[in-house]
């Protein structure tokens, strides 16, 4: 919030940290010599009204013109006086409505709703214009605005997808947001994303996103750190697997599948990305089968092997296989 006259701060109008509406008084600032400059411009505006008002000869004097009377000069001469009249009347119309502006900016109102802080000026204190002072800060706190980066490669290739992977980008607008707050826990709302960004940080190579989330109880305050989740492709008939069950090198991605008979054999896959900790397979499984997840120093040779449920880390028993889930989300 900053001044935009002149003058002295009379008096503050608010409490300090609290809330405040869009339009609600802040600082009421000495407004004496604007009251003043009202009645001047008012009189001012009086003064051509009535020069006006003796000027409007036009139309007589092109009567008696017509029957010679008066000379035409005479003629265009009171037209000329009477148009400068009326000219001078909308410079004092357009100066009471400058004057009356400036009146009404003395006293400062809250142009947002939101969260003030404390004032930046005391009473006494004089303000400008010309150095736009500051009064006071005003935090929006419902809706929130958040901003995060995403990787320029990883928005490219959301947005250039090949169809034959079968992924289908969602629209920026329809996007659901989820926040994670500092500890972990889940945010009660859920937002949305309002845009990406059209350019790509030189320094960072990374593409700034914006969302909006609900705060009508003032949970998430200005300036917060959170953790963002937010869909941006839907992947069909893809599998999850767990990270340790996929080798990646340069030769390509590849999994050890055990078929019904025990027999253990490598096969590659395709990877698009990973999800809560596990890798998103797009090709090379399908439904049913059976991967091996751990014990792969226990193979010998291309004997057989007996399959055991997987499960996750501290629950699960010395070696083991995952059999993969027919489709996931990509998040």
């Amino acid at each position: 919030v900053r001044a935009r006259v002149t003058g002295i701060v009379a008096r503050h109008l608010f409490q300090e940290g609290s809330s405040v509406q869009a339009g609600q008084a802040l600082f009421q600032i000495d407004a004496a010599p604007y009251e003043a400059a009202v009645q001047s411009a008012q009189a001012s505006l009086a003064k051509s009204e009535v020069t006006l008002s003796a000027a409007a000869l036009a139309q007589r004097n092109k009567a008696l013109t017509a029957q010679n009377f008066i000379s035409e000069q005479a003629y265009l001469d009171a037209l000329a006086k009477e148009r400068m009249a009326q000219a001078d009347v909308v410079a004092a119309q357009a100066g009471v409505r400058m004057a009356g502006l400036s009146l009404s900016h003395a006293k400062v109102v809250a142009p947002i709703a939101g969260q003030i802080g404390r004032s930046l000026v005391s009473e006494g204190a004089l303000v400008s214009q010309n150095e736009a002072t500051q009064l006071a800060v005003i935090h929006q706190m419902n809706p929130m605005y958040v901003d995060f980066m995403q990787s320029a490669s990883q928005a490219m290739h959301l947005q250039m997808s090949p169809a034959n992977v079968a992924l289908k980008a969602q629209g920026g607008g329809n996007t659901t947001v989820r926040i994670l707050l500092a500890d972990g826990t889940a945010y009660a709302h859920s937002g949305k994303l309002l845009f990406s960004d059209s350019t790509v940080d030189p320094a960072t190579g990374q593409v700034m996103l914006r969302a909006s989330v609900p705060n009508p109880d003032g949970t998430l305050l200005s300036g917060l750190y959170v953790r963002v989740r937010l869909q941006q492709e839907t992947v069909s008939n893809a599998t999850l697997l767990p990270k340790q069950a996929v080798t990646r090198s340069a030769q390509g991605d590849t999994v050890m599948v055990v078929d019904a008979q025990g027999k253990v054999a490598q096969r590659t896959v395709t990877v698009a990305a990973q999800q809560s900790g596990q890798w998103v397979i797009l090709a090379g499984l399908s439904a049913g089968e059976q991967v091996m997840v751990d014990g792969f120093q226990k193979l010998r040779g291309g004997g057989p092997v007996e399959p055991v449920a997987w499960s996750s880390p501290g629950s699960a028993p010395n070696g083991g296989l995952a059999k993969p889930v027919d489709s996931a989300q990509t998040k």
